[in-house]
């Protein structure tokens, strides 16, 4: 924890929070960026468990097409979609990707390794050197191709289809297959990577690819620049939110704000009660809302980093509003935002429209500028049908 310190603790309330977030998250009537490198940058990381959300997350903040993130993902990679935080896949900006790496995805790896060699494989557990065997095979086939979906890659190493057991002899026992898990690890690695998917940008069959594992970086050094970057995209934040969105223990937490420097602020999490939150040294001075930056409303996707950036949301998301638009496993589905929180939720429409609903009223400004956001996330997904993975109430009941 960082130490304390005599100098008066700064408060930071709701208003000021949404007015960081409104700026900082480009979602103000100014903040439009030009490309979706300055998005996933601003963000710290895309969500990318649903395919779609990279690219409604940039088509929210920016009117650049879905060409241009393919681009940014599979021609330039300046974008990466890689495993990080909390074991999820996400998309960051290249000069992150180390970061992550060895800030949360190595830990990761090493413990999916070390489960999978728990799995049954004929009569006994499954060998470790059949495994590396295995995987060296896969790294050297890739080598010598662009890229290769799944099933060619079981083509030509036969031994990715073998069967797996997981849990033998209890009531849990599945069979997997071997391949899902190895492309996983050796990905998780860093040895592989997953490119242009099979069909559009919706389309979760990915392609692999050969890759050069990350530079290594130190591990607590990795924790501090990650800590960082979310700091100055998300702050003020708690220690659980922190805990929440990397995935770490509180002691791994509460070191990294100590080499950071951090300053322990209060903050408002929407209850009215004061919390212990922290900014970065040089973020300690108020941050006002503009005039005009809240007169834009906001389509997000299911899972957009936003909404999905503190565990703590009370400040930024009423009570009675989380029930439509979240699904039982805690994942959020397409919300509409306006003056920095969230008042309503929205789908896309087997015809292709947009179709929306506010959960109050929040006046005629807002309702004009919801209609017109559809409108423009309309035009911009074209003839491309989106259904989110996870659907939520409100997306069904908009849908039906």
């Amino acid at each position: 924890m960082p130490p304390a310190s005599s100098a008066p603790v700064r408060h930071i309330g709701v208003a000021e929070r949404r007015a960081r977030l409104l700026s900082r998250h480009l979602m103000s009537g100014a903040a439009a960026a030009t490309s979706p490198e300055a998005v996933a940058g601003a963000l710290v990381a895309l969500h990318s468990t649903d395919p779609a959300s990279v690219f409604l997350s940039v088509a929210a903040r920016s009117t650049v097409p879905a060409a241009d993130v393919e681009r940014a993902l599979y021609e330039d990679r300046t974008l990466v979609r890689m495993s990080g935080m909390r074991a999820t896949v996400f998309v960051v900006p290249d000069a992150l990707a180390a970061t992550v790496q060895y800030a949360t995805t190595a830990a990761t790896a090493a413990r999916a390794r070390k489960d999978m060699l728990k799995l049954g494989q004929g009569d006994g557990t499954l060998d470790p050197v059949w495994l590396a065997e295995v995987e060296e095979s896969v790294v050297r086939h890739l080598a010598g191709l662009p890229e290769a979906t799944g099933a060619e890659l079981s083509a030509l190493e036969p031994r990715l289809r073998e069967t797996l057991v997981y849990a033998v002899g209890t009531k849990w026992e599945t069979p997997q297959a071997a391949g899902m898990r190895v492309l996983r690890n050796l990905a998780m690695d860093g040895r592989i990577a997953r490119g242009r998917p099979k069909g559009g940008w919706t389309s979760s069959q990915y392609r692999w690819s050969s890759a050069t594992p990350h530079p290594e970086v130190a591990p607590v050094t990795a924790r501090t620049d990650l800590l960082r970057a979310w700091l100055a995209a998300f702050g003020p934040g708690t220690e659980a939110d922190l805990k929440w969105w990397t995935g770490w223990t509180l002691t791994q937490v509460r070191a990294a704000l100590a080499a950071l420097g951090a300053v322990t602020v209060t903050v408002d999490g929407g209850t009215g009660a004061k919390e212990t939150g922290y900014v970065l040294p040089e973020d300690v001075d108020p941050v006002p809302a503009r005039a005009g930056e809240s007169e834009r409303a906001v389509l997000l996707p299911a899972l957009d980093p936003t909404p999905m950036g503190w565990q703590q949301r009370a400040w930024y998301l009423d009570e009675p509003h989380r029930a439509p638009l979240f699904d039982r496993s805690g994942n959020i589905g397409p919300s509409v935002w306006w003056q920095g929180r969230i008042v309503g939720g929205w789908a896309q429409r087997a015809d292709g429209a947009v179709v929306w609903r506010l959960f109050e009223d929040v006046g005629g400004a807002a309702e004009k500028a919801a209609a017109a956001e559809a409108a423009r996330l309309e035009e911009w997904i074209g003839p491309v049908r989106v259904t989110p993975r996870f659907r939520t109430p409100i997306d069904k009941e908009l849908t039906a």
